[in-house]
């Protein structure tokens, strides 16, 4: 596992986490949530440099997505 497949699965599991916490879902919900994504599909993508960031931050983008059915 590279450093930054690390960090990608760190974000992921706050991200879990934080869905769990503010919406209320269950934990297999926040995985399937989560990995079917699209935020999850740029998080991924090592070339957005998005696993850089706070989980906070990125959750800012998977709740937009929640909400609107698109990424802001």
């Amino acid at each position: 596992m590279t450093d930054i497949d690390y960090m990608i699965e760190h974000v992921a599991t706050d991200l879990i986490v934080l869905l769990v916490e503010k919406r209320g879902l269950t934990f297999t919900e926040a995985v399937d949530t989560l990995y079917t994504s699209d935020t999850y599909a740029k998080l991924c993508d090592k070339a957005t440099g998005l696993y850089f960031q706070s989980p906070k931050y990125v959750y800012s983008f998977l709740e937009q997505e929640l909400l609107t059915g698109m990424m802001g």
